[in-house]
């Protein structure tokens, strides 16, 4: 059991923290780093989580029960996933070698739970005929966030990996970081979709014709706004 009565300890004020087995490091270590991101990352998984309960569950045409299940789902994955994050980061926060024999860490299971959830939605979405942009009119946006932050995190873990040497991570956090990217971007197509959002789709410069800018466009408003002002 956890009992927590004090944040503030004091031993960190020169820059410096502990890790799990006891040993002091700078904050600036590239282990701690990592562990830092992911906390950002979970932090960010919590927003998610917040925009989708947002959501308004009724409309002009009465209940909208596509924003039920999309609560429902996200309800039932993204804490879970947040607990993950919890117990990845307390993993990294120290080498392999020192996790105490209590402390549970992930497995294929986490990983594959990923894998069937992916394959779940994948079944209801039309494949992709472009690149996605990262937007949307919704929750969608903050979810392409989180993918983007997982992909630095496990950017974060692979030079610790390559700094520290073999030994030095599990190669399963590896796998589940690559996994849960694309679980990210699979959740928010699926989301996309059931809130009846259009995806924004990347077009190539050769097709996107002559791109002049808005400044004309901002010189008229500016003349408008003159113009009101005379009146």
């Amino acid at each position: 059991m956890v009992r927590i009565t004090r944040v503030y300890t004091g031993t960190g004020d020169k820059g410096e923290t502990s890790l799990v087995d006891g040993s002091r490091r700078s904050k600036a270590d590239i282990r701690l780093e990592a562990v830092g991101t992911c906390d950002e990352l979970n932090a960010l998984f919590g927003l998610c989580l917040m925009e989708i309960g947002r959501l308004p569950k009724h409309g002009d045409g009465g209940s909208r029960s596509t924003v039920q299940r999309v609560q429902s789902i996200a309800h039932q994955t993204l804490p879970r996933i947040q607990n993950e994050l919890f117990d990845l980061g307390a993993e990294l926060a120290c080498p392999p070698s020192q996790i105490p024999e209590q402390m549970a860490v992930l497995s294929d299971n986490q990983a594959s739970t990923l894998i069937d959830e992916m394959d779940a939605w994948l079944e209801q979405l039309e494949p992709l005929t472009s690149f996605i942009l990262p937007s949307g009119q919704g929750p969608e946006a903050v979810i392409h966030l989180a993918r983007t932050v997982t992909r630095r995190l496990e950017r974060t873990v692979l030079r610790l990996a390559e700094s520290e040497g073999e030994g030095a991570v599990r190669p399963i956090v590896l796998v589940y970081l690559n996994r849960l990217s694309d679980w990210l971007f699979v959740f928010g197509r699926w989301v996309c979709l059931k809130l009846g959002n259009d995806e924004a789709l990347w077009m190539p410069l050769g097709r996107r014709g002559p791109e002049s800018g808005a400044g004309s466009m901002i010189r008229k408003m500016n003349q408008n706004d003159d113009d009101f002002e005379q009146l």
